[in-house]
């Protein structure tokens, strides 16, 4: 704010009609006033500036649609949210829905995943990774899902599922459940799944609203999957035990995968860090809408999509 000669007070040249009070709060029409003026004078800094702008535009665009980080996106709000999509859970759940219920042992509730449980004891070898899921709640404003119940499943370096593939259908390893923490959060020492014909490398996971609710698979208010980034496949996928996954691997991608396909992952695609010496830690945030019926799940599911 400036004072003319006569001593009136002006802000950008125009005298204020309420001089005794601050420039911010001299009325809806001098507001309007300024605001026009003010696109006009942007409107003059050319097409050039404005090409620019759109193009900054669309480099930040890009980087707010990249896959959650699982740290940063719950505390956003409900508002900017997107529902983890739902998922079939293919043809070895291992749930009850299709034959096979490991969720009926005594001993499913576990962390470490690696070794069978019950009458074996058998451990999957491969990279070790652990994996750190972080449940929230749409419908609660996005606050996280404490006590919920999460299943998850994978296949071992080879390729397999424990319960269903030929040579392990006695064994039960990388199965187990956790329930959420206070922050919505559930952790599982597993190791890097490999990959097999035709599906990009991954790890299903089922939620349930609490531990009381896995005795029956049509209670999950969730079905979804884990996609694993191309780099940390490439690394684990060069070392021995993983020689298969290479050449499977390398005739995918996640765009032409049919499940992730659809939008490229982007809200299934877990972050990774680590290295094949010390292994791997996965992360991924899963909002879940309790207010939306669950279309996923229902096992087998169709031909190619386990």
């Amino acid at each position: 704010m400036t004072t003319t000669e006569n001593s009136q007070p002006t802000f950008e040249g125009r005298t204020l009609p309420r001089p005794d009070e601050p420039a911010y709060d001299q009325g809806l029409g001098f507001d309007l006033h300024t605001l026009l003026d003010r696109r006009r004078a942007l409107s003059l800094l050319g097409l050039g500036v404005a090409s620019a702008a759109l193009a900054a535009c669309g480099s930040t665009t890009g980087a707010t649609n990249k896959p959650s980080t699982g740290t940063t996106t719950g505390a956003t709000g409900a508002g900017t949210l997107t529902e983890i999509p739902d998922e079939t859970a293919g043809p070895y759940p291992g749930d009850g829905s299709n034959g096979p219920d490991v969720l009926a042992q005594s001993g499913v509730v576990r962390r470490d995943i690696t070794s069978s449980f019950g009458t074996s004891t058998t451990k999957a070898e491969g990279i070790p990774m652990t994996l750190e899921l972080t449940i929230l709640d749409i419908a609660a404003g996005g606050s996280p899902m404490a006590g919920a119940a999460v299943y998850v499943w994978q296949c071992d370096r080879a390729g397999r599922y424990s319960m269903y593939s030929s040579g392990v259908t006695t064994e039960n390893y990388l199965r187990g459940v956790q329930i959420a923490d206070s922050s919505g959060v559930v952790r599982f020492t597993s190791i890097v799944p490999g990959c097999y014909s035709g599906r990009w490398p991954h790890i299903h996971f089922e939620v349930y609203p609490n531990q009381a609710s896995i005795a029956d698979s049509t209670k999950a208010i969730a079905t979804s999957q884990v996609a694993l980034p191309k780099p940390t496949c490439d690394a684990a996928y060069a070392t021995a035990g993983y020689e298969a996954s290479v050449g499977n691997l390398a005739r995918l991608s996640l765009a032409r995968d049919n499940v992730f396909g659809n939008d490229g992952g982007v809200h299934q695609l877990g972050t990774a860090t680590g290295d094949p010496a010390s292994g791997y830690a996965v992360r991924l945030t899963v909002p879940v809408d309790t207010r939306t019926a669950p279309t996923g799940g229902g096992g087998p599911g169709g031909p190619g999509r386990p």
